[in-house]
């Protein structure tokens, strides 16, 4: 009995690892494609001439904004996700900090999904396609 339940466990630790692994090749493969989008985006931004502004971040409870050294093209209207002009994907939230306050907060990129918001549990999901387009189609006028 107990070689049973040994066997059992040890091909379920083989299946979840299994799992773990395609997960995360899917992961990285969807990176790949939606990092293309990005760097396609920023040369077609420089071709219709449209510049990248200053980015600034939101404090998670939303009621600090913080400058950022970085530099881009905000992706949705309330300024939650932009595209640097190094073609890496940000996420523009941050903790509270007073230290950013007058230093400016720090960003890290963000792996890039094909789904922007996927997984976020809001509701407000969009393809990264659809919003990179969206965004090329208002030109200087953006909100």
């Amino acid at each position: 009995m107990n070689d049973e339940r040994a066997a059992w466990r040890e091909l379920r630790g083989r299946a979840v690892a299994g799992r773990a692994a395609a997960l995360e090749a899917d992961r990285a493969a969807e990176a790949t494609r939606a990092a293309d989008l990005l760097t396609d985006f920023v040369h077609r931004a420089a071709e219709r001439g449209l510049s990248p502004a200053p980015l600034t971040a939101r404090s998670f409870d939303g009621r600090a904004t913080y400058r950022t050294r970085l530099r881009g093209w905000y992706l949705k209207a309330n300024r939650s996700v932009a595209v640097g002009e190094d073609s890496r994907y940000y996420v523009l939230s941050v903790p509270a900090s007073l230290r950013a306050r007058f230093r400016g907060a720090e960003l890290t990129p963000s792996p890039p999904r094909l789904v922007v918001g996927a997984g976020g549990g809001d509701g407000e999901t969009m393809p990264l396609a659809q919003l990179l387009a969206r965004r090329l189609d208002a030109g200087v006028t953006w909100p």
